[in-house]
């Protein structure tokens, strides 16, 4: 049986706090062996540091920004920006948030996630030999609406490989390969909440996904731009495309 719930009482994180300590004060049922701490990344780069001043948050998208993947403006005259940032990772406004920080402050994601998450899986495997996930909230291409996926791992496998086995038709499973991590992040989130104050939650009933701390991390979920199929907004490609064409028509 699958157990999802979220840790009551944890404080405002500030830079420099230990969040194993954090956790640990914050656990009314003892963990166990096996169990999946979740984290949101948000009180991660709280505790990291990774605070930064910023009048203008464009401004900070454009420091994060490794690669323009695609931008709309609105009617509005609003520019929303798809980007890829230094964690290889494509989503809107580079993972700079400004919403529950300082006026005149803006957060950016932790420069190493799945480090960080290792770290806080090794402080906690001195009560029980858990896996971390730290979780950021995304968009998808071509449905609307956000969920949380991992940006962080720490031990545990963060997909579950069904290639070679067969369905309940006895027919080979050739492809399967659900990402685990991006599943129970967006499971977490439905106890953690967005506005709750509960930035941590713990799932229980699938140590069998708990390992060693060297396991890939959720940087193995980014995938390789040589398989990327959709690199670029459609604006861009054709821009591109346009572009190549006059160039070559001389």
């Amino acid at each position: 049986m699958l157990q999802i719930w979220a840790l009551d009482g944890i404080p405002e994180i500030t830079p420099g706090d230990d969040l194993v300590g954090v956790i640990l004060d914050a656990v009314s049922e003892p963990l166990q062996d096996g169990d999946i701490v979740v984290v949101t990344s948000k009180i991660v780069s709280k505790a990291e540091g990774r605070i930064i001043h910023a009048s203008d948050r464009e401004d900070a998208i454009t420091r994060e920004t490794v690669r323009l993947v695609a931008s709309r403006t609105s009617p509005s005259g609003h520019v929303t920006r798809i980007v890829e940032n230094p964690l290889g990772i494509v989503s809107a406004a580079a993972g700079v948030d400004a919403s529950n920080t300082p006026e005149g402050t803006v957060l950016l994601l932790p420069v190493d996630p799945d480090a960080s998450a290792r770290r806080i899986a090794e402080g906690l495997r001195s009560v029980a030999r858990v896996g971390v996930i730290i979780t950021d909230t995304l968009g998808r291409a071509w449905r609307e609406g956000q969920t949380d996926h991992a940006i962080g791992a720490g031990g545990i496998h963060v997909f579950e490989d069904l290639r070679g086995t067969t369905d309940a038709e006895g027919r080979p499973l050739v492809v399967t390969l659900p990402c685990v991590a991006d599943e129970l992040a967006a499971a977490t989130d439905l106890v953690k909440g967005k506005a709750s104050r509960r930035p941590v939650a713990v799932v229980r009933g699938r140590a069998d996904l708990v390992g060693d701390l060297d396991l890939p991390g959720a940087r193995s979920i980014v995938r390789d731009p040589a398989r990327d199929m959709f690199r670029q907004g459609a604006d861009e490609a054709y821009a591109e495309g346009f572009a190549a064409g006059r160039v070559a028509r001389g």
